[in-house]
């Protein structure tokens, strides 16, 4: 008689190479926009590969599909309850907003080439995060954030993702895979749609073209409720060796022709699905090891102290490393586009680290604190308003 093989024991809660993780793509994101402003993008070899350094954004991306889907996905698979919708939208609000609205007003105000330019529609639509919706409204200091305005998008969309698949729970919860997969197909051929779009606005910057990198993520929320302790699979994503190579090798394509050209230049239908798809197996690849060994396996850089602190960081680095970028370029008297790439990504590095200290230690941590003593008071209402109804 055979045995079925036992699943691997029950996912961590927290992963702490996840954070390192994070805190390793936010500095990605820091290395092109200094590439780029300092010209070094067009060096030949490594400029095209420091300037592709923006495919930390797949990595955000993913990890963001991982840890919010997570819940989702150990709900239907008999693990825990999901999250109710309220309670998580209060969440991503307390997370996101204050500390990027603190951004938001700091450039508008204070950074010269944002705030001469600053009419009512760049300060509504950055305030709302709807840059990537209404023209001309990407100002100094802040162009990064449209990424930002992706990532809201996908946090409003989720919960209705959620409910399409509500129904494979169970013995079913096997199709969800399938089901995810069937939509990173669909959604690689957003680019090819014939979407009315406003002057200077493209729909390729909007969620359906960029979902294939948050299903990278919620993927592996799934398959590590599917794994099995003797299953081939679970080994080979769990091998960080061949993972990290397979993310290297899609990294370096994506470096080329077929990550779409340099610069701002927009790419070919072909090489935005290419490089979708390069993106998805650049964040599935680095993250399917770390979340994969759910027993063991400690990764000791991404685990240190180090990569601990610029992991709780990274969200300040991302908001504030282009207004500091912005700034040493006239404060040191550098040329913008004329070199010294690595005297401006020290000056950038040495002086955006504080600033994202400050934004975890004074906004980003009070809001997270915030919101959790509002979920212990709806808790505590709730417990009561049921003691009522049972007296």
């Amino acid at each position: 008689m055979t045995t079925a093989a036992a699943p691997v024991s029950r996912p961590r809660a927290f992963i702490p190479a996840l954070e390192g993780m994070r805190g390793m793509a936010a500095l990605g994101v820091l290395v092109t926009h200094v590439a780029f402003q300092t010209g070094t993008s067009g060096t030949p070899v490594i400029g095209p590969m420091l300037e592709r350094f923006d495919m930390a954004v797949a990595v955000f991306f993913a990890l963001s599909g991982f840890l919010l889907w997570r819940p989702h996905a150990a709900a239907a698979h008999g693990v825990g309850r999901a999250p109710k919708a309220s309670r998580y939208l209060l969440h991503r609000v307390a997370r996101v907003l204050p500390a990027y609205w603190v951004v938001v007003v700091f450039v508008l105000v204070l950074l010269p080439g944002a705030a001469h330019s600053a009419n009512w529609r760049v300060w509504v639509s950055n305030l709302h995060l709807l840059q990537v919706f209404v023209p001309l409204t990407l100002t100094d200091g802040l162009t990064q954030m449209w990424s930002l305005s992706v990532e809201m998008a996908f946090y409003l969309v989720l919960p209705l993702l959620a409910w399409l698949v509500v129904r494979l729970r169970g013995r079913a919860a096997r199709w969800r895979v399938p089901v995810l997969c069937g939509l990173i197909a669909v959604t690689l051929t957003w680019n090819l749609w014939p979407i009315p779009t406003p002057d200077a606005i493209h729909a390729d910057n909007w969620l359906p073209g960029y979902l294939p990198w948050f299903a990278a993520g919620m993927l592996l929320a799934e398959l590590i409720h599917l794994a099995r302790t003797d299953a081939r699979w679970v080994a080979l994503l769990s091998n960080q060796r061949l993972m990290w190579a397979i993310a290297v090798a899609a990294f370096l394509l994506s470096a080329t022709e077929f990550g779409g050209p340099a610069g701002l230049e927009r790419a070919q239908p072909w090489q935005y699905a290419m490089k979708m798809v390069l993106g998805a197996i650049l964040g599935f690849c680095l993250l399917a090891p770390l979340v994969m060994r759910s027993t063991g396996g400690h990764h000791r850089w991404l685990e240190s102290r180090t990569a601990a602190i610029l992991g709780r960081w990274s969200y300040g680095i991302f908001l504030w490393h282009l207004v500091v970028l912005t700034v040493v370029f006239p404060v040191f008297g550098i040329l913008p586009f004329h070199g010294n790439f690595g005297y401006v990504i020290v000056l950038t590095t040495l002086l955006t680290l504080p600033l994202a200290a400050a934004s975890f230690a004074l906004v980003e941590e009070p809001a997270r604190r915030w919101a959790a003593r509002w979920d212990r008071r709806d808790a505590a209402a709730r417990a009561e308003r049921a003691r009522s109804t049972v007296g």
